[in-house]
């Protein structure tokens, strides 16, 4: 199916020069002399690479169909990540490499969104915000908040990220998990 660069949304997923790219943001351009056209940030779904391209007004594409199904993540061993689909509960287990930097916030039990394309697994998407303890931190000096410092804490899924000075160990934060950042404590 091939789409224009009119069609062009945020998260909408494109086939070129034989790799599938997610948009992750677009701006028409119409200079005041010559043709209008279309910049815009892509991430490579296959390697995760950001990249941006310049497309002329009317330029058209295919569209990838990217299936996105449920799955959870079982456990962790060695290399291996180990699914399971919430479909059919048939067991996948995937390397490392393939998942990429999701596997820093990755728990047990957690529903992720699998997403393939031609049967090949491209990505594992988490939701967006998720909940962690904080299994290892310095404690924050009384009275040092004059300033909002921060200071680097271990969550338990393994990933460092840095949290104010209040957060201790044991506490219950919520982190954005496309960033890595700290969003407020758990209530």
């Amino acid at each position: 199916m091939a789409i224009s660069t009119a069609d062009f949304k945020t998260g909408l997923t494109i086939e070129y020069e034989g790799n599938v790219y997610q948009i992750i943001e677009f701006q028409h351009v119409k200079p005041g002399k010559g043709g209008a056209f279309v910049r815009s940030r892509l991430k490579n779904l296959m390697n995760g690479a950001t990249t941006e391209k310049t497309w002329r007004a009317g330029d058209k594409m295919d569209a990838a169909l990217v299936e996105r199904r449920n799955v959870e993540f079982l456990y962790r061993e060695g290399d291996d990540l180990h699914f399971m689909d919430m479909s059919d509960y048939e067991q996948l287990q995937l390397p490392i490499s393939q998942v990429g930097d999701a596997v820093n916030f990755l728990k047990d039990n957690t529903t992720v969104q699998l997403m393939t394309w031609k049967e090949r697994v491209l990505n594992v998407e988490l939701p967006q915000t998720m909940e962690y303890v904080v299994t290892q931190t310095d404690p924050g000096l009384r009275g040092d908040t004059a300033t909002g410092g921060s200071k680097p804490a271990t969550i338990e899924s393994g990933a460092v990220i840095t949290v104010p000075l209040f957060v201790n160990e044991g506490e219950t934060i919520r982190v954005d998990t496309r960033t890595g950042q700290y969003i407020e404590r758990a209530k």
